[in-house]
């Protein structure tokens, strides 16, 4: 179980792609979704690829 979980920058940050348990995935705008990450990020795993592409993955759990 992970204790701390690094802060997402949002500043870079140009798609969360949200991966679902059956197998799709929504992509959606990053603005105002930082609050709802905030509660997910302890429930999941995030993949920040925001440096190379703009783009976070966040697989909630029970697909990470």
């Amino acid at each position: 179980m992970k204790l701390f979980v690094p802060p997402v920058d949002f500043t870079k940050v140009h798609t969360l792609v949200y991966h679902l348990p059956e197998g799709s995935s929504l992509a959606l705008p990053p603005e105002g979704i930082e609050e709802f990450l905030q509660i997910e990020l302890n429930t999941g795993h995030v993949c920040d690829t925001s440096e190379i592409d703009g783009v976070i993955h966040f697989f909630p759990k029970g697909n990470a």
